[in-house]
């Protein structure tokens, strides 16, 4: 991987972990900030991707078009099946385990799909990524697996990751062998979930912005933010970065949301978030250099 490519994914990383601190804050505001910020996306983005239309930009094609919508669905059955590990089961097994095989499966997949060859120093890095991901969301209590809600988590927990690798590796085929615009790709995923949550805001609008009161320029920063991060790690798979190493490495993003966690929210951290996030920066380290 070039430096360049690298620096995209690790700058995608801290944006990630921003906007996702952001986005914490209007957590009681659930599915109606979730709308806001996909509408601001969708506005902010828009002279982009109508300028790459208007300029020939984007080369369109059926099967480009189709891989467009499967990317849009995948990521929405990523969230409901997200939502729903929730429900059922405790979020210290949900997400690790979605986290950690997503970065895995990704990678798996880009050597059987995409025709990527493994390297000693990458498969290592990508080990390391997992076990400071595990290590950092679950700060060394594995106990939480073996618990009556464990079993639920980690089948929960594959399943979204395996829509994680699932959208992954569609949005690299998108983009690396189709030629399709990163912000197109994301732009239109964005448009997919903004009409299918339209009808939720629709059914009570006054409830909807009393709810958003004092979290409009969350959502703005939010909207700005997210897209961004995804789309540089989309450049960053279009240079000619392997996916089987920039899956696991924009997972830094999980030791910068716990630096982030520590220094602004005041959020204990404890030996074994600093030992995994140490870990995670080995990995990161090895599969950089491969």
């Amino acid at each position: 991987m070039t430096l360049a490519s690298a620096f995209l994914v690790v700058l995608a990383a801290i944006i990630h972990a921003t906007w996702n601190l952001l986005a914490k804050r209007a957590a009681p505001v659930g599915p109606v900030f979730v709308f806001a910020y996909n509408l601001i996306a969708c506005a902010i983005y828009a002279p982009w991707v109508l300028y790459l239309l208007a300029h020939g930009g984007v080369a369109w094609s059926w099967i480009g078009a189709g891989f467009v919508l499967l990317s849009g669905l995948i990521h929405l059955a990523y969230s409901l099946c997200l939502q729903r590990g929730y429900q059922l089961a405790d979020l210290s097994v949900v997400y690790p385990v979605a986290r950690g095989t997503g970065p895995m499966l990704s990678s798996i997949g880009a050597f059987l799909i995409l025709g990527e060859t493994p390297t000693q120093a990458g498969v290592l890095g990508l080990v390391l990524v997992v076990a400071g991901i595990l290590l950092i969301a679950t700060q060394g209590k594995l106990a939480a697996f073996s618990s009556p809600g464990g079993q639920a988590g980690i089948r929960w927990g594959t399943a979204t990751g395996g829509l994680i690798a699932g959208y992954t590796v569609v949005d690299a085929y998108a983009v690396k062998a189709l030629g399709v615009a990163p912000v197109v790709l994301d732009w239109f995923s964005n448009m997919l979930r903004f009409f299918l949550l339209l009808p939720l805001v629709l059914a009570a609008p006054r409830r909807a912005r009393d709810l958003m009161r004092g979290h409009w320029w969350t959502a703005a920063a939010v909207g700005l933010l997210s897209p961004l991060s995804y789309i540089l790690v989309l450049t960053a798979l279009t240079n000619g970065a392997p996916l089987s190493l920039v899956a696991p490495m924009r997972e830094m993003s999980m030791m910068v949301g716990a630096l982030m966690g520590m220094l602004i929210l005041r959020e204990p951290v404890g030996p074994w978030r600093l030992l995994g996030c140490a870990v995670l920066i080995a990995g990161v380290i090895l599969l950089s250099a491969s």
